[in-house]
């Protein structure tokens, strides 16, 4: 049986929600049996609550401090504490426990994530930005709190699955999947009237709106790239991303013989959550099972560079290290929401992007000295700024 004393930060999104079903699950198959220290949610204060009353957290904490009062309400009669804001994420996320999910979407998690690295617990890490802003740091914070890191990424976690830790010169190649997206055979030229409808309805993965247009545009795969890089320490030159529609193979890993690993299954991510869950044991889940009989063919095509130009802006930023990965992230967080809201057009995401780095090399950008989490957030705010000035520019020009 899987024991473990748990929190989970960014519960009530896709991703912290499929772990609580998870652990629900587990517990009523008599597989798991799990203590919730902490949960923390944004502004779907309903769905928090009912994840409380659920598993009786010894805290509840809303990212919106404005509904406090909410929360403290639909959990009245409870014997749950309930907080708000930055700071009290913050403090959920350093609590003692043995396994930590990190799932706040965007920025708005690093503070969380960094705060965890350094608890010594198990550190199950859905937040791209953490890794993509200050990798070699995060994985050295939970290094020297004696925790360890398992990627909850479908892509990363199959690498995972099947990475020799304990030998990676053994290791020639990384392969990363990526399904193309909704677009992937769409006409550059009928891109240009693309909608967030459109953008967020991608044909293999339930994914958030901001994740989904990240696949779309394909810069997701840029940020999976980065993340593999500083994950498995393998330079830019040395992994690669193919198309896989079917979604079916997660990624692969290259041996130095020729032997060729990879991890298969129907795509869903409660499949690479209930893999962190339970490191190193598996936890039995009623997972659709893999048919390849009735797949009858799983096919690949190398990725349109000039379609979906920000998977080699990422590689860009990678090779050029420093602060400029967290330089890509942010420009692309800011454009992809500026989409979203009906702001920018779908084609000038990655032009937006590639502008703000463009900025920001010419500007010197980089890290400050001190703390990793801190020089990272400056760069991220920085960034932001420079690339809201982008986009201005592009309404005005319009």
């Amino acid at each position: 049986m899987i024991r473990r004393r748990i929190t989970v930060l960014g519960a009530t999104g896709s991703v912290g929600a499929s772990t609580l079903d998870l652990m629900a699950q587990a517990e009523a198959t008599g597989t798991g049996a799990f203590e919730v220290e902490a949960l923390t949610g944004g502004a779907n204060i309903a769905k928090l609550a009912e994840q409380a009353r659920r598993w009786r957290p010894k805290l509840a904490v809303t990212a919106d401090p404005a509904r406090l009062n909410d929360l403290r309400d639909a959990l009245s009669g409870t014997d749950v504490a309930v907080a708000a804001g930055d700071a009290a994420i913050v403090e959920a996320a350093t609590r003692p426990v043995d396994w930590i999910m990190a799932s706040i979407v965007g920025a708005a998690g690093l503070k969380s994530a960094w705060a965890a690295a350094g608890t010594g617990a198990t550190l199950a890490l859905a937040n791209k930005e953490s890794l993509v802003c200050c990798g070699p740091a995060l994985i050295e914070r939970v290094k020297r709190a004696g925790g360890r890191l398992i990627p909850v990424d479908s892509e990363h976690s199959a690498i995972f699955q099947v990475f020799p830790a304990e030998a990676p010169e053994r290791v020639a190649k990384l392969i990363l999947t990526a399904s193309g997206g909704p677009f992937r055979q769409t006409p550059r030229e009928q891109m240009v009237a693309i909608t967030p409808e459109q953008a967020v309805a991608h044909p293999n993965w339930s994914m958030g709106a901001k994740i989904s247009v990240d696949s779309a545009t394909m810069a997701n795969k840029g940020l999976e790239m980065i993340e593999a890089a500083y994950l498995f320490d393998m330079p830019q030159d040395r992994i690669d991303v193919v198309v896989h529609p079917e979604s079916i193979i997660h990624s692969l890993v290259e041996y130095v013989d020729g032997s060729t690993l990879a991890q298969m299954g129907p795509p869903d991510m409660r499949t690479p959550i209930a893999c962190a869950l339970a490191w190193p044991d598996r936890i039995a889940w009623p997972a659709q099972k893999l048919d390849l009989a009735a797949l009858g063919r799983l096919t690949f095509e190398a990725p349109d560079l000039t379609r979906f130009p920000a998977l080699d802006l990422a590689r860009q930023a990678l090779k050029a290290g420093g602060a400029t990965p967290a330089v890509f992230n942010a420009a692309n967080e800011v454009a992809a929401f500026a989409f979203l809201d009906r702001k920018l057009a779908f084609l000038n995401i990655a032009a937006v992007v590639a502008e703000t780095l463009e900025r920001a090399t010419k500007a010197g950008m980089a890290f400050g000295s001190g703390d990793a989490c801190g020089a990272a957030l400056s760069v991220d705010a920085e960034t932001r700024r420079m690339a809201e000035s982008v986009i201005a520019g592009l309404a005005n020009a319009a």
